[in-house]
């Protein structure tokens, strides 16, 4: 029973410890933006809204010696916070752009002909950018939302897009 506990404990700490590698060895940073959609914004007309990376700016902001490599985005989720119980029913289509002082503006992810009357959704993510190592270790980091509406909202709709960028340590 004894070597069955000491078993137990040792596999434990073996799976831990590779968990904690694979996090040191492939980095993931979030990055979240909010996108107010007015009750005067007309249905079928594209809208855009720019925010600046302030957390991506603090943790690489002009810093090119950065030690990291291979940064592109892994996941990208379009969601509603407000209203309460709102959906994303009146949204047709949106894409997000990523872009800073020293690149020129990439898109990143995109969803067309929304039919969804959900909360959130992942947004398809745009696998021709490459890698975004120049942009977000420029300053000046900027994410620029487009969105166009099927139809006008009754109410403001606050939305967040929420982006997760993953790197590799530079060897």
């Amino acid at each position: 029973m004894k070597n069955i506990f000491s078993m137990a404990i040792v596999a434990s700490a073996a799976l831990v410890s590779c968990g904690t590698v694979q996090s040191i060895v492939q980095n993931t940073f979030p990055y979240t933006a909010n996108v107010l959609v007015s009750t005067g914004v007309p249905a079928g007309k594209e809208v855009s809204s720019t925010a600046t990376a302030t957390n991506i700016q603090s943790w690489f902001g002009g810093n090119n010696n950065a030690q990291i490599k291979d940064v592109r985005v892994s996941d990208a989720k379009l969601s509603v916070v407000t209203p309460v119980g709102g959906d994303l029913s009146a949204i047709k289509s949106v894409k997000v752009y990523i872009s800073s002082n020293g690149s020129s503006e990439k898109l990143v992810a995109s969803r067309t002909d929304i039919s969804s009357s959900t909360s959130s959704l992942n947004l398809d993510l745009n696998n021709d950018t490459g890698f975004l190592d120049d942009v977000v270790k420029s300053s000046g980091v900027t994410v620029r939302t487009v969105y166009e509406l099927k139809n006008q909202t009754s109410t403001d709709m606050n939305l967040k897009v929420a982006l997760n960028f993953s790197s590799v340590p530079v060897r």
